[in-house]
């Protein structure tokens, strides 16, 4: 059965049939679209465009139906257009005749509006959750292992900072992404239910009962924009890409510190896998793979916003193109977030090398010149004073607090011995403003 077809004289093309469904992953959304159903039933029936008793037994059907697909009873197959389709089919086979009232007042493009926005309401609270998680794995982790280590600028050992301060750096980056994630959802959170095809109904619905029965704020302003609009799902898209983003650039930092390189962490051997043939290995896969599938992201935000770039209102069968690639993109970022989670969570820091690594690279350089210009040395002095103990440790393969005092003041007669508690890394990250990373 279709829901369509009284107007047309031959039967659809088969592979045109074929083309034309969309019921093989837009089935995902069964639970929205019955919730959007029973809304819109419960509303004909108070509005008396439906009797009471049809609105009831509407609302049984598809109560029935959700139940049934719940519990495995009820498969969500078979040679149907969508998943509207398919809930209004099994509706009247339950119910009868009454089930073909459902659909009064309403058309398939606010219908599949609703469930969207449904939808994607409902992913934005799914990452958000893991979001939560994943900003509290950095936190503890952090917590856990508050030694010192190098900070990097250019990839080259810059200033010492603390392995907690470095993940909190991330959890901040996280925490953005949850707050653009809410900004998101309150935008979204207008129901197109009720716009029908693109200009509303000649019968006497009440949008605002459907908008307050499904949770949203309101109904969407402008019937024509209602059917159409697909920004929410682009916006969720970027909001998706940004988290790809920090999640890519976090599996970068793991993949390189877990290198015989650097040897900082260590990943869990549940999340990592080996060679075929170099029994030796040991491969930051789960990273590897995150920082990869953040491309596949990036391509549907890019695929979506061509897609809608260029069509007129209202609504065009190109915008049944936006499901496949949300739907992929959450589900991606989803399992990112929650091997992210589990990397974190297990993750084994090696502070001794962390620490090894802060006094083999100058990196109380910059606090040598502060301590100049505390003397009362111009700091751009100061800058060439320092880079040429710099040259001198370099040539004797030593840091700096080990240049004896008098090879010290071969530099400048403003230093003295309170140089070197000056300059010890741990008293270094306790002045100024610095004692915030503490």
């Amino acid at each position: 059965m279709k829901l369509w077809g009284g107007r047309f004289r031959k039967e659809e093309n088969q592979m045109m049939e074929d083309f034309n469904s969309s019921f093989s992953f837009d089935k995902r959304l069964y639970q929205e679209d019955i919730m959007g159903s029973l809304a819109h039933a419960k509303m004909l029936g108070d509005r008396g465009i439906l009797s009471r008793e049809e609105s009831e037994e509407i609302r049984e059907g598809l109560r029935g139906i959700l139940s049934d697909i719940q519990s495995g009873e009820l498969a969500l197959s078979g040679d149907y257009e969508d998943i509207h389709t398919f809930v209004e089919v099994n509706l009247i086979q339950r119910i009868g005749e009454v089930g073909k009232k459902l659909h009064t007042g309403r058309s398939r493009n606010d219908q599949v509006a609703v469930d969207m926005r449904l939808y994607a309401r409902r992913c934005a609270e799914e990452l958000h959750e893991k979001l939560e998680e994943l900003v509290g794995a950095l936190s503890k982790t952090g917590r856990e292992n508050d030694c010192i280590m190098p900070g990097y600028t250019h990839l080259q050992r810059a200033q010492a900072v603390t392995f907690r301060y470095y993940m909190e750096a991330y959890a901040a980056m996280f925490r953005r992404d949850m707050l653009r994630l809410e900004n998101s959802r309150e935008l979204m959170n207008e129901s197109p239910l009720g716009c029908a095809a693109l200009a509303g109904t000649t019968h006497d619905i009440d949008r605002g009962q459907t908008a307050k029965e499904l949770g949203f704020r309101k109904p969407v302003d402008n019937f024509l924009d209602g059917v159409s609009d697909r920004d929410y799902l682009i916006e969720l898209l970027a909001d998706m890409s940004v988290i790809m983003v920090h999640l890519s650039r976090l599996s970068e930092e793991l993949i390189l510190w877990s290198s015989q390189e650097f040897r900082f962490v260590s990943l869990d051997d549940a999340y990592s896998t080996g060679s075929s043939i170099m029994p030796q290995k040991k491969n930051p896969d789960s990273c590897e793979l995150i920082r990869g599938k953040s491309g596949r992201v990036f391509g549907h935000l890019t695929g979506l916003l061509t897609t809608m770039k260029g069509l007129p209102l209202a609504y065009n069968k190109d915008m049944q193109e936006d499901k496949q690639p949300f739907f992929d993109s959450f589900d991606t970022v989803m399992a990112a977030l929650s091997i992210m989670n589990g990397v974190i969570a297990t993750l084994r820091v090696h502070r001794e090398r962390m620490e090894e690594s802060v006094k083999s690279g100058f990196l109380n350089a910059t606090e040598v010149a502060d301590y100049l210009v505390a003397h009362g040395v111009a700091f751009r002095d100061a800058h060439g004073i320092v880079g040429r103990i710099v040259l001198r440790c370099e040539e004797k393969g030593c840091a700096i607090e080990d240049l004896s005092l008098e090879e010290l003041r071969e530099f400048s007669p403003a230093i003295d011995e309170s140089l070197y508690a000056y300059i010890d890394y741990k008293n270094i990250l306790k002045k100024g403003n610095k004692k915030e990373m503490l």
